[in-house]
């Protein structure tokens, strides 16, 4: 029911309210007169109800009005009351609904049912809802990103690096690299396929061989002989780097691994080393070098943030709505992950309602403090004045029963 509506209703029953005085009024004008002409008894039993009627009436009407205004505009001291008192009542109020609604007994119930993950799948599921999300998401980072300082960011970047780079031993990271793929054989592959080449080049480059043999023979061999030297040569050549390609075992691999294995312990325990790459990371990190690779670094990023969240079918967009997609099905099929976010969304909403149900209270009094005492006068009239006329209806009633009962009295026994 709208404000108007109410305020219909209230003139309603204040209307009937104050025409069943009037209606008194009346009925003991009317009896008065008649006492002066006639000798019924009947004329004063009805006098002396109607008379305690109008005082009853005119009592509670004064009790009522007193809630909300100064009865007849005449500032009589405790009436107006609750524009008077509207902080305190805003004060009782807060502390009324923080303790009998707001209570860890009172709001657990409710807590223990809450139940959102079905809720959230069913609301992503929908693509329009996904392309609301995604699009909202895409407009709050694509502000950020405006509103970031590049020469900032960079710098931060730059800073970042700096700092992490000053504790990283390079020799020690490539060393320990090196031996994990020797631990995994991994550089078996590498060795197999350099031979391979190595073979196969030497097979297709028989000719500069040849050229490479006559070069530095004697010019008194005759040249078929140094072709026959450098098919030997090449054949040779070719055939053993394939054993080395085939055998898996073969001495040479033995040799090349025990040579890079040394290497890496060498690379993580020799001090030059570790000055070595020390001087290389200085040289190629240096503060002039270090802020122009940030900025180049931080640029290319915003640059492909920036075209991918503007582009409505950007790999990015739908790497997220892939991702949503899966899920919004996993919230709705995932029993475990179910439990797992409402026991979550639980224990957040009880700690933060518990945590803060005093500001509840304060919300509630502050609200009702800072409305104007005729406002608040207003509202509440409207809330509960058609029942307070009832008070004043019961009043009349009342009043005029007690005075005809004592009117009775006065006659039969006194």
């Amino acid at each position: 029911m709208n404000d108007e509506a109410k305020r219909k209703q209230l003139r309603k029953y204040k209307a009937f309210a104050t025409g069943l005085f009037v209606l008194m009024a009346a009925i003991f004008i009317i009896t008065t007169i008649l006492q002066k002409t006639h000798d019924s008894h009947w004329i004063g039993y009805v006098r002396a109800f109607s008379e305690a009627a109008m005082v009853g009436a005119l009592a509670d009407w004064f009790a009522v009005t007193a809630l909300f205004r100064h009865p007849l505009g005449l500032p009589i001291p405790h009436t107006n009351l609750i524009e008077n008192s509207k902080q305190k009542l805003g004060d009782n109020l807060g502390s009324f609904v923080v303790s009998n609604f707001l209570s860890p007994q009172n709001i657990r119930p409710y807590i223990q049912k809450l139940k959102v993950s079905n809720f959230v799948g069913e609301w992503l599921a929908k693509e329009n809802n996904q392309e609301i999300l995604i699009r909202n998401m895409s407009d709050i980072v694509l502000d950020i990103l405006n509103k970031l300082d590049d020469s900032t960011v960079s710098s931060f970047i730059s800073k970042k690096v700096s700092e992490m780079t000053d504790d990283i031993k390079l020799n020690t990271i490539i060393g320990n690299g090196i031996s994990y793929l020797l631990d995994k054989n991994d550089h078996e592959r590498i060795v197999t396929n350099l031979s391979k080449q190595i073979k196969e080049y030497i097979t297709e480059n028989e000719d500069m061989i040849q050229e490479r043999v006559k070069k530095g023979s004697y010019t008194f061999i005759p040249s078929f002989v140094d072709n026959k030297i450098a098919d030997k040569i090449a054949s040779g050549l070719s055939d053993f780097f394939k054993e080395i390609e085939e055998n898996p075992q073969h001495e040479i691999r033995a040799l090349i691994t025990q040579k890079i294995r040394e290497f890496s312990v060498d690379l993580k325990e020799d001090p030059k080393w570790n000055d070595e790459f020390k001087n290389i990371k200085n040289e190629l990190l240096k503060n002039d070098k270090l802020d122009e690779y940030s900025n180049d670094i931080w640029v290319s990023i915003k640059k492909t943030l920036m075209k991918e969240l503007q582009d409505e079918q950007s790999s990015l967009k739908k790497y997220l709505s892939n991702n949503l997609n899966e899920f919004s099905q996993n919230l709705k099929t995932d029993e475990k992950l179910q439990n797992k976010i409402d026991h979550w969304v639980r224990v957040t909403a009880y700690k933060y309602i518990l945590k803060n149900t005093h500001q509840f209270g304060n919300l509630i009094s502050s609200t009702v403090g800072n409305w104007k005492g005729k406002d608040l006068s207003e509202k509440m009239e409207l809330e509960v004045g058609k029942d307070l006329q009832f008070i004043r209806v019961n009043g009349t009633i009342v009043g005029g029963l007690v005075g005809l009962i004592i009117y009775t009295i006065s006659h039969f026994f006194l």
